[in-house]
């Protein structure tokens, strides 16, 4: 099966089951996770668009899915679109188990279609491997195909936010130019490579191996978008993602302006 065909039929209840436990231990525990508006999430498919933080260890996927699940119970299915490096080896076979899918066009629309909700997150490693110091920027690096997607499909956009991911771990800077000389922005297409500073090794260049740190993760949930709705049936792509952007930007802000100390939250 070629990384851009998906079988939705691979999600499996059982082990959705088997793992949402621990999930919902180490988000509400360890990050001591507080999730906000998930009951403004419509019925049948729907494209939740979130801002992603926390470098290769990003932990918003889990917190978000353990209050999605609690919300609406195990056996409404959430996919959630991620990098083809997840897809690598057994990945395919284990993340394809609990929701995970490719993250390409084709496949989203085809779990929307479904009447399955559907996370994407349109920053990816771009957005999760930003300096610490721009924690709080919306920032999808132009990628405006998840509002394609939505058209396509024809459902709405939920957009959500979360703060305190880019303080499981310190990123100096973003890394793009050490992404390029260690050639991962064309094999692996990462195009970043963060200098972070953490427990236990510290600094450390590149992809930083340190456990992430007990940050307190905070997250909104946003009211939803109708394209057609506010832009008409022949919207201007740029226009409607640059209203979603500063819907979110406008949410992380204020999360933001409550949050008082870098990790305690």
């Amino acid at each position: 099966m070629s990384a851009d065909t998906i079988d939705l039929t691979a999600r499996d209840e059982t082990w959705v089951g088997r793992v949402l436990p621990v999930l919902r231990m180490v988000a509400k525990t360890y990050f001591r996770s507080e999730v906000r508006g998930m009951d403004k999430v419509p019925d049948g498919g729907v494209l939740l668009v979130s801002n992603h933080s926390g470098g290769l260890m990003a932990f918003d996927v889990p917190v978000i899915a353990v209050a999605f699940a609690e919300e609406f119970g195990e056996r409404r299915p959430l996919y959630t679109l991620a990098h083809d490096l997840m897809f690598t080896g057994l990945g395919r076979q284990i993340f394809g188990k609990v929701g995970f899918l490719p993250a390409h066009p084709r496949n989203a629309v085809q779990a929307l279609r479904s009447g399955a909700a559907t996370i994407v997150f349109p920053g990816g490693d771009w957005e999760a491997m930003r300096p610490s110091s721009q924690g709080a920027q919306i920032d999808f690096h132009g990628r405006t195909g998840y509002i394609r997607t939505a058209l396509e499909a024809g459902v709405p956009i939920v957009p959500i936010v979360t703060i305190g991911g880019q303080e499981t771990q310190f990123f100096i800077n973003r890394g793009d130019g050490l992404a390029k000389f260690l050639g991962v922005d064309r094999l692996l297409r990462i195009k970043s490579a963060p200098l972070g500073f953490g427990f236990p090794f510290g600094i450390t260049p590149g992809f930083p191996p340190n456990i992430p740190l007990p940050s307190k993760l905070v997250t909104e949930v946003l009211d939803p978008i109708d394209i057609t709705a506010e832009f008409g049936t022949n919207p201007e792509i740029a226009d409607v993602d640059e209203m979603v952007r500063k819907r979110m930007q406008h949410a992380l802000d204020d999360l933001a302006r409550r949050r008082r100390f870098p990790v305690l939250g």
